[in-house]
């Protein structure tokens, strides 16, 4: 007769403790970067609701962005850095294939030698990480996870491209995930549509550079196809996070979509008929769009200017390259 083999089960549910944030050492004003792509400050604004964007120095880098978010939220958790025993890091600039940015950040915040590992889901990166986070926890293979969203996009922008260049900043959120009482993330709806894999994305491999066939691979987007998609299809997928949650659009003390375009978020806030009460975050007019870092950085600064949120349930959506897609609904810690 074999031996039964024995199973892991972790804590019934989970909750963000805390965030952390860091963004890019310096605010770069549209005016900056309006020569290149031939446009005003003007229409940027009425395009994207941005009026700066925070952009990091050539020195750091996004491992350094994620290594200081991850600190201020394993800081303000109350858990000791050593009982982490998971880092999750959503990054599509890794200045290096490999190793991990995870692995750094585990090292550097004293959680040596917690699982880590990276995940590449674009703007919907952190909010998959999320998803994992509390799946892992809830099973057992971890206690305690820290989830960081972090990017450094200037290192892959073309200033003359007026697809996209001119949205993108740098930065790092993070949070604290660990075990509840009671149920602190919902279930998530995620998924993704590689039948538009072309929509956003990088304009060329780094093989082709490296042959010498191309510059340096940028990102690039096509703006229609993804403000439409954004628009009509993730509003149903914020529809079924929050049906899915058993809670309904009233209920929201916050809402804290991808940071990608104001005229994106506005729109979300009407479809989904928010009710005046609830707080929209809007961190993309002084942050810009900072991809799988946007949701966990506006997440921190809402708190900030809004500790009474604390608590409260904010439903959050993440949606970009992939297309790929995910959202939940949180309590806020």
């Amino acid at each position: 007769m074999s031996a039964t083999l024995k199973q892991d089960q972790g804590a019934a549910h989970t909750r963000i403790y805390s965030y952390g944030a860091a963004r890019g050492e310096v605010a770069v004003p549209n005016d900056d970067l309006i020569g290149p792509i031939d446009s005003s400050d003007e229409w940027i604004r009425q395009r994207t609701g941005i009026v700066t964007r925070t952009r990091a120095v050539a020195e750091t880098s996004a491992i350094d962005l994620a290594t200081d978010a991850a600190a201020e939220a394993v800081a303000r958790s109350g858990v000791a850095p050593e009982d982490i025993d998971l880092v999750i890091v959503a990054t599509i600039s890794n200045p290096k294939q490999s190793p991990s940015v995870s692995a750094i950040v585990a090292d550097r915040i004293g959680a040596n030698p917690a699982a880590a590992y990276d995940v590449n889901a674009a703007c919907a990166g952190y909010a998959y990480a999320m998803t994992q986070a509390d799946a892992l926890i809830r099973s057992g293979a971890a206690t305690y996870a820290v989830v960081i969203g972090a990017e450094k996009l200037s290192d892959i922008v073309d200033p003359a491209d007026r697809s996209i260049s001119f949205l993108l900043g740098d930065g790092a959120g993070a949070a604290v995930v660990g075990p509840s009482d009671t149920p602190g993330i919902g279930a998530a709806v995620w998924g993704s549509d590689g039948s538009k894999a072309d929509a956003v994305g990088m304009n060329a491999t780094l093989t082709q550079f490296r042959d010498g066939e191309v510059p340096w691979p940028t990102l690039r987007q096509e703006g229609q196809t993804v403000f439409r998609w954004a628009v009509w299809e993730m509003v149903k997928v914020a529809r079924q996070a929050l049906e899915k949650a058993g809670v309904t659009a009233s209920d929201l003390a916050a809402f804290i979509p991808h940071q990608a375009n104001l005229r994106i978020i506005d729109e979300f806030a009407k479809q989904l008929k928010l009710p005046e009460t609830t707080v929209i975050a809007r961190d993309i007019e002084t942050t810009g769009n900072t991809s799988a870092a946007s949701i966990p950085l506006a997440s921190h600064r809402l708190l900030e200017e809004n500790p009474e949120l604390s608590g409260g349930l904010a439903l959050q959506i993440g949606f970009g390259a992939g297309l790929v897609f995910a959202a939940q609904v949180v309590v806020l810690p």
